[in-house]
């Protein structure tokens, strides 16, 4: 609901209702494939450090109530892990809406989920993961979801082509607030419930998600000023959306002062995508996806590398460049982040190709005219 609120309140009149059923409609989907085999690929088993095995469909081979090394049932873990799976795909909803088929979005996230989020989780999460072997740290969904949705929604905008009709004005302003507070009271979820437990580690991941996404506020807010001469509710929102994202790998390796840096360094490097690059680019990302959640994502999993701290996290091999680590992290965390948007974007291309040649992938000139509120669900917001 808040990730339906925000992107809803941001997008024209004309293409509420698609937008934000895009997003609601998600989680039917991702529940029912997770249960279905999704837990079994991410978590269950290895196969050559990808992907898991399954041993039964819908967990008939999971034993939920099984203890787990991190001391919870594997039932709750499951249900736990649910969450990313949900939101995930439904951050990258936000670059193709007012153009998308949801007959070819609905497809598109049955292959993503089955070919890029599951190997992605079970590689960095997984016991036997490629990138977790390789020392890649990610406390909450840095690489597997952010990097991960972010440039898939790049990649799918490029596909997708420009709008043929841009609508600029946003349907409802306080709704991007609603969405943006839900949005953040969620993130307490996603990164404090990383730790598994009310401990250091939560704690911690409570107060650096807090840190960054307050900096991230205050800085888009001060370069809206700088720019424009006014501070916008939308420019405070995305700002504090943006140090939500660029914490939430490192979210229990570093201190707040290091969550206050990750804050505005990933804040002033979207602000700069978005105001500067993105328009060069030539790629209708509607609502700024990699541009929020792609750049803050990869500016937060490359800074992991230099604030993560052992007297923080003891649990880590090593510290960060800044906390006596040297340049060893850094090198691992460029690497793993590399690795991911070149993964994620190859497979993304290759299902997209394949798919738009067996379901139409985007609407006709009339349908994008009227809306698709209309033209998709005979529907209208008001």
């Amino acid at each position: 609901p808040g990730l339906a609120f925000f992107y809803g309140g941001m997008v024209s009149k004309a293409n509420v209702v698609n937008t934000m059923l895009s997003v609601f409609y998600i989680t039917g989907i991702a529940i029912l494939l997770w249960v279905f085999c999704g837990y079994e690929l991410s978590f269950g088993g290895d196969l050559g450090g990808v992907i898991g095995r399954i041993r039964g469909v819908f967990l008939n081979g999971v034993n939920l109530g099984h203890i787990l090394e991190n001391g919870l049932p594997t039932g709750v873990y499951v249900l736990f892990q649910m969450m990313f799976a949900i939101i995930t795909p439904a951050l990258f909803v936000g670059a193709v809406v007012g153009r998308m088929h949801f007959k070819f979005l609905t497809w598109f996230i049955v292959c993503w989920s089955l070919l890029v989020y599951y190997p992605l989780v079970h590689m960095v999460w997984g016991p036997d993961g490629l990138l977790g072997r390789l020392g890649v740290l990610d406390f909450a969904g840095g690489t597997v979801i952010h990097i991960n949705a972010g440039v898939t929604a790049l990649v799918l905008s490029a596909f997708l082509g420009r709008r043929r009709v841009v609508r600029s004005t946003p349907y409802n302003r306080p709704w991007v607030l609603l969405g943006t507070a839900i949005l953040w009271i969620g993130w307490y979820g996603f990164n404090a419930g990383s730790a598994l437990g009310v401990n250091h580690a939560a704690i911690t991941a409570a107060l650096t998600t807090s840190v960054a996404a307050a900096s991230a506020l205050v800085g888009w807010m001060v370069l809206d000023v700088y720019r424009t001469g006014k501070p916008t509710l939308i420019g405070v929102c995305t700002g504090a959306l943006c140090g939500l994202v660029g914490i939430t790998p490192a979210a229990g390796y570093v201190t707040c002062a290091g969550a206050a840096a990750i804050g505005l360094l990933a804040t002033l490097t979207s602000y700069c995508f978005v105001q500067f690059v993105k328009p060069r680019l030539g790629v209708d990302d509607t609502l700024d996806a990699f541009g929020c959640h792609g750049v803050s994502g990869i500016v937060g999993s490359i800074l992991t590398g230099v604030f993560a701290s052992k007297d923080v996290a003891p649990t880590i091999a090593r510290g960060g460049l800044l906390y006596g680590g040297g340049l060893h992290l850094l090198v691992i965390q460029i690497l793993g982040t590399l690795l991911t948007v070149v993964l994620v974007a190859g497979v993304v291309a290759i299902i997209t190709v394949l798919l738009r040649r067996m379901v139409p992938m985007r609407v006709g000139r009339r349908e994008e005219q009227i809306g698709l509120d209309i033209g998709e669900h005979g529907e209208t917001a008001d």
